[in-house]
């Protein structure tokens, strides 16, 4: 199974973005901490965030256990739905 790395959460709360991939996954994070989330945006594809279309973007607590749900979430998309 792939593995997809994600910062500790202390990067985000330190207002860090991240960007990622696994396989054909792809993935911008996005902490907005004066709502206390996490935005995470994934498509599919070898093309960087803006040459490409967003498949979905949902937000995550800015908790571990927040981290935690978004780290599961990633991992379930890894292949395209079909």
């Amino acid at each position: 199974m792939k593995e997809i790395f994600l910062p500790t959460l202390r990067s985000f709360t330190n207002n860090n973005t991240f960007s990622g991939s696994c396989g054909p996954l792809r993935f911008m994070l996005t902490p907005k901490l004066d709502e206390s989330v996490i935005t995470a945006q994934i498509w599919h594809g070898p093309l960087c965030l803006e040459k490409s279309t967003v498949e979905e973007t949902r937000d995550f607590p800015l908790t571990e256990e927040g981290r935690e749900a978004l780290l599961a979430w990633l991992t379930e998309n890894i292949e395209p739905a079909k």
